[in-house]
């Protein structure tokens, strides 16, 4: 018997299957906004906010220096100059989705634009 031989499934049982989806979908997405006020006063959330846009750039500028085909100089130059953006970016202006934004975009047009400098 072939994949194509077997009857599809009736109208109630799809309308079925949608709703489940539906709902599990509409409450994932309602959850965060029905914890708002245990998350504004939880220490930790707080603690983490604080904490994470520096942790994640150093993990981004670990990941980026040490990615393969960082070995040869002409291959750092578009990740030192990205990440430098980043850091002077994040030091002028302290908002982390700016300087990240920025530096990847350094990143991007020193690599597509300058011959010799694709890692």
């Amino acid at each position: 018997m072939n994949f194509y031989d077997e009857p599809m499934p009736d109208a109630g049982y799809l309308a079925a299957t949608v709703a489940i989806a539906a709902t599990i979908t509409f409450a994932l997405r309602a959850v965060p906004f029905l914890l708002v006020e245990w998350l504004r006063a939880s220490a930790s959330i707080r603690h983490f906010s604080r904490r994470m846009p520096a942790g994640l750039m150093v993990i981004l500028l670990a990941y980026l220096l040490h990615a393969s085909g960082a070995d040869t100089a002409s291959s750092l130059v578009p990740r030192a100059a990205g990440a430098l953006v980043t850091i002077g970016l994040h030091l002028k202006r302290g908002n982390a989705l700016l300087s990240v934004f920025a530096g990847t975009a350094t990143f991007v047009v020193l690599v597509n634009a300058v011959p010799g400098l694709n890692p």
